[in-house]
């Protein structure tokens, strides 16, 4: 890793409240930072994967009001918050009284940003940099948000989440009309309309599903 994560991460965010979750600050960046501009060969070459952590994509926004309005779901129990990001989901699911939380994502960057979210919030979430897709969890709940955006990566999680399912994990995913949402295998929870920023998706506001995997 050729630049310093926290570094990096302070120098290039600012505290701010997602607007469809105001209960939450993240580090995250805007249209004002360097970080929004750069090109992938940029941030290669400062050894920086693209920081899907930097943002409150819509997705997670969705799930985290969902969780935080819904705090049932996920109160005493053991949460794994899948392709976590930022934290976002985690941190909710932390807020909503979870016993346990695990913030998982093969980007290392996002080990860093979630353990600055964590304390920003003052929770606890613990982090797994591994690729669990096709393992066993041990989880009551998992969450994801915001996953079903390439068709390959679709391919991969939907057969595992529905493994999950069966197997007794409630599997809560947030989506904002992707387009490889296998709706057929999903249970209607909840509907948000999500304000986001127009540079990073086609509208001002984005309308987000919250779903739950049928077994």
């Amino acid at each position: 890793m050729k630049t310093d994560p926290e570094i990096f991460i302070r120098a290039n965010t600012s505290l701010m409240t997602p607007l469809h979750v105001p209960e939450i600050r993240l580090h995250l960046a805007d249209e004002a930072h360097g970080l929004w501009l750069k090109t992938e060969e940029e941030l290669a070459e400062i050894g920086l994967p693209p920081p899907y952590w930097a943002f409150a994509w819509a997705g997670g926004q969705g799930l985290a009001r969902f969780i935080l309005d819904h705090p049932h779901i996920v109160a005493s129990k053991r949460v794994l918050d899948f392709a976590t990001g930022s934290g976002l989901v985690a941190i909710a699911a932390k807020m909503a009284g979870a016993a346990r939380v695990v913030a998982a994502d093969i980007d290392p960057w996002s080990e860093t940003a979630v353990r600055l979210n964590a304390g920003l919030n003052q929770v606890e979430v613990d982090f797994i940099g591994a690729n669990l897709i096709d393992c066993n969890v041990e989880a009551d709940v998992l969450l994801a948000g915001d996953v079903f955006y390439d068709s390959d990566f679709a391919a991969a999680i939907v057969p595992w989440f529905e493994t999950l399912s069966r197997q007794g994990i409630a599997v809560m995913v947030g989506d904002p009309g992707r387009s490889y949402l296998p709706k057929e295998k999903l249970e209607f929870r909840a509907v948000y309309q999500v304000p986001v920023t127009r540079a990073l998706e086609d509208s001002e506001v984005k309308k987000t599903t919250v779903w739950r995997f049928t077994a």
